[in-house]
């Protein structure tokens, strides 16, 4: 295949789809096996925009492995591999893939599966960046953290001591990027389904053709 940006990779990360453990803040409004399909949901979506262009190779980062049949029918029906996130929490988790993605490809960028508002458009402005000189690319959400992460080089820094799942998240990476002098490029606000009031909103957004 004939990638825009042969030299950088798109990672996603995403949970095995199992009742009770996924968009568990859906709940109650949802029953747990309906928080599950709009999982399910979220990520297909995730993987038709990452497949919209032909942009970058990809690769699915599963927890807690790739073993799960939802992980495997994606392999079956995408041209990506499969890979398992490590570490003890978020920051850990990506640090690590990027870090391995990074001794791969000379550029990489890192999304969730459940960000309706990230379009293939925004993927192509993130590669973009780091292709032009950028040493961090960064798409902020609106409710403090951040949707989209992508670098050149390893930066172990942007990943620790983070208060992760919190309104600070945002503000915390920002902080670490000057104090490491880093060239910081920010992507225009995005949003996430955490809440059904996000939900609700995919759910209009999506029956409103977007």
């Amino acid at each position: 295949m004939a990638y825009q940006f042969p030299h950088s990779v798109l990672l996603i990360f995403c949970k095995a789809p199992i009742a009770g453990q996924v968009k568990t803040r859906l709940q109650p409004a949802l029953t747990a096996e309906a928080a599950l399909a709009s999982h399910c949901e979220l990520a297909r979506m995730t993987l038709e925009r990452a497949f919209e262009q032909a942009l970058c190779p990809v690769e699915l980062w599963c927890a807690p492995d790739s073993g799960h049949a939802f992980f495997q029918q994606c392999a079956a029906d995408y041209p990506l591999s499969l890979n398992q996130q490590q570490g003890k929490d978020l920051g850990e988790r990506m640090n690590h893939a990027l870090t391995a993605a990074l001794s791969r490809y000379e550029s990489a960028i890192l999304i969730g599966c459940d960000c309706p508002s990230l379009k293939p458009e925004h993927l192509s402005q993130a590669l973009q960046t780091l292709n032009d000189g950028s040493d961090a690319v960064i798409a902020p959400a609106e409710d403090g953290g951040y949707v989209l992460v992508g670098l050149n080089t390893p930066q172990p820094s942007l990943f620790q001591a983070i208060n992760w799942s919190t309104p600070s998240v945002m503000t915390e990476t920002r902080q670490r990027a000057v104090i490491h002098s880093l060239k910081l490029h920010e992507l225009a606000m995005q949003w996430d389904v955490d809440t059904i009031e996000d939900w609700l909103r995919y759910l209009d957004d999506a029956n409103s053709g977007w």
